[in-house]
């Protein structure tokens, strides 16, 4: 029985890491070629308010709300509640016959938070070749297209509706290679466009490049080349990877460029996007999403959706902020604090329904707050020093913790003369090494861990610590009273601890350390670099050093200390424990979305679980409490005993 329950407890825990299994990345980007087809088309069907062709506004319609049904579908994510909330709002858009640009905005943001919660398959995709496609698109497009692009091939006469003209910059800067990837793929219902299946993965990828820089011309080109080269971190920050690139358009890096230098840096990177792999993937991620969902956040908010601006206000922060986390808290500390304070004061005066002046002022101070931690992460692009540092603190941050409470078990084991269960223990947090090497695999190469798997992850598996390490305390409280340790340690030795025991051992060593190893695997891989490489090596061992050196002191220790006041001593430790967990646990919820954030004037010290919310520290007091009157029960039984 107890042995099932790890076997689930084990795949709640890696089921949490990589968030809701991935569904199939064609029923994923079906769904996001809805929305982009949306983004792009609402505009030949609603102008100025009025509705200027039925048959497309109808199409409007409908695909808005398949798009919401699609969403609906897929396997379930931590995210997707957000998602639905995102396409209610697009849906009533649409109703209303909102402004095009309104729409788009919408659109973009559902659909970039969609591939952000599910993925899309792209991280494996080939980098194209688009001068290689020119043959391709003289073979088999140019006969509807035309040579040059203009939808004007000798096959198109007739044609209803008639080949798209890929060189109109209007519609171009509205296409991102993904969806033109996409069209290639699949085909496009109701008109000549066929699904070239029968093309690899690689031709499709590099048609959908050439394509897509047909509209620029070769100055462009040239302009966002010397651009490219120049950048002092913005541009890279703006498209830092080569899939960041596939998801992009020129309307969509219009909100974080202008439209000139948006225009230049597209022409380029789409006809020579071999430069992203070539300037590395040591780039830092970018907050963009995360200002183009704070903007859609004022938007929802002043047409009086408070839900729907709560939703987007999260996703700010669990999309756009989450994924540059890691490297921020190495680099920058504080900097992070004030981001995580900032969007934490959003969505509390947005669930508070404060006036939009105040809510534009959090956007305002949350946007300044981003615009300093991308140069803080551009600048801090190949330091060694700030690598070895940064890699040491994150390793005795997170190791700490674990290292208490496993160690506290091994030392009382061996105090207790109960050796023989020092395997369980050992074979539990063991294996959370084990399972954190699965979740580096599984963050590296097979799916894209969301910030709220994370913060699910490690609210969750704090709070079951927490609980776990509550009772533990009070029960080692009671055993260092009046002698009843005494009483204790002959009836263990009298009979081998029971097999529930061996496997509560072993779950509380897996818990403890598989929550810190989680965390710690997702921080590595986010700020590892090859040029950091050595330095990010050097840190985590002079780390793994120290923490072993601590293991060392506490286990010599505790070996010395009488055994009554090692129990009372080790109880105090372990409810402090409990109390520290659980206010990290109650703030990855929060900022999961799961629990509501009200923020009260009260200090904030990581190290301590305390968070300046009303939730953090009610959990912090109620599990106080509750150490408190097991003590105090203790104490008075304890005297109880001693006069009988």
């Amino acid at each position: 029985m107890l042995a099932r329950w790890f076997t689930c407890l084990l795949v709640l825990l890696l089921s949490a890491a990589a968030a809701a299994a991935q569904p199939g990345d064609a029923d994923v980007r079906q769904a996001w070629q809805l929305l982009d087809y949306i983004a792009v088309d609402y505009g030949g069907a609603v102008a100025d308010g009025k509705v200027v062709s039925d048959g497309e506004y109808a199409e409007m319609r409908e695909f808005s709300t398949t798009a919401r049904e699609r969403i609906g579908a897929l396997a379930d994510n931590p995210r997707r509640g957000v998602l639905l909330a995102q396409a209610d709002g697009l849906i009533a858009l649409v109703q209303r016959r909102a402004d095009a640009a309104q729409v788009a905005q919408a659109a973009h943001a559902l659909a970039d938070g969609l591939l952000a919660a599910y993925g899309d398959g792209s991280t494996a995709m080939p980098t194209p070749e688009p001068a290689s496609a020119a043959s391709l698109y003289a073979a088999q497009c140019a006969g509807c297209h035309g040579a040059s692009g203009r939808g004007d091939g000798p096959a198109a006469v007739g044609m209803v509706p008639a080949p798209i003209d890929f060189t109109d910059m209007a519609r171009a800067t509205q296409r991102s290679p993904l969806a033109l990837y996409e069209a290639i793929s699949r085909g496009v219902a109701g008109t000549a466009m066929p699904a070239y299946a029968q093309l690899d993965e690689a031709q499709r990828w590099a048609l959908a490049f050439h394509v897509g820089g047909m509209a620029f011309d070769a100055a462009t080109r040239r302009e966002g080349e010397a651009l490219w080269a120049q950048d002092d971190g913005r541009l890279h920050a703006a498209l830092p990877s080569l899939q960041a690139l596939v998801r992009s358009s020129p309307a969509q890096l219009t909100q974080v460029l202008d439209a000139r230098q948006a225009a230049a840096i597209t022409a380029f990177l789409r006809a020579q996007p071999q430069a992203l792999q070539q300037a590395g993937d040591a780039k830092p991620a970018t907050l963009a999403l995360a200002r183009s969902q704070l903007q859609a956040t004022l938007r929802a908010y002043a047409d009086g959706d408070r839900k729907r601006a709560a939703a987007l206000a999260l996703s700010a922060y669990l999309d756009g902020v989450e994924p540059v986390e890691p490297l921020l808290a190495a680099r920058d500390a504080p900097l992070l604090r004030g981001i995580e304070t900032a969007m934490g004061k959003l969505r509390s005066d947005i669930s508070a329904g404060a006036g939009i002046d105040a809510i534009r002022q959090d956007a305002a101070q949350a946007t300044l707050l981003f615009d300093r931690a991308d140069r803080v992460l551009q600048e801090g692009r190949g330091d060694v020093t700030a690598a070895f540092l940064g890699s040491f603190a994150i390793l005795l941050r997170e190791g700490l913790e674990a290292l208490l409470v496993v160690i506290g078990m091994i030392a009382f084991l061996r105090k207790s003369g109960r050796r023989e269960a020092l395997p369980w223990v050992h074979a539990g947090w063991s294996l959370a090494l084990v399972a954190g090497g699965i979740t580096w695999a599984l963050a590296t190469w097979l799916v894209d861990i969301s910030g709220a798997s994370r913060e699910l992850t490690e609210g969750l598996s704090s709070l079951f610590a927490a609980l776990v390490l509550l009772g533990v305390g009070i029960w080692m409280h009671q055993k260092s009273l009046a002698g009843r340790w005494q009483h204790y340690l002959q009836a263990r030795m009298a009979a081998a601890l029971g097999r529930r025991s061996l496997w509560f051992l072993f779950v509380l060593a897996f818990v403890a350390v598989y929550r810190e190893v989680f965390e710690t695997i997702l921080f590595y891989a986010a700020m590892w670099t090859p040029d950091t490489a050595r330095a990010i090596l050097a840190g985590l061992a002079a780390g793994v050093a120290l923490l072993a050196l601590i293991a060392w002191a506490l286990l010599r220790l505790g070996m010395r200390l009488p055994i009554g006041k090692f129990f009372a001593w080790s109880s105090a430790l372990i409810a402090v424990l409990a109390v520290v967990l659980a206010g990290k646990g109650v703030a990855a919820l929060q900022e999961a979305g799961w629990i509501g954030l009200g923020a009260v004037a009260a200090p904030r010290v990581d190290w301590l679980g305390v968070f300046p919310t009303w939730q953090t520290l009610l959990a912090q007091l109620l599990v106080l409490l509750v150490a408190a009157a097991g003590f105090w029960i203790n104490q008075r039984g304890g005297r109880t005993a001693g006069a009988a």
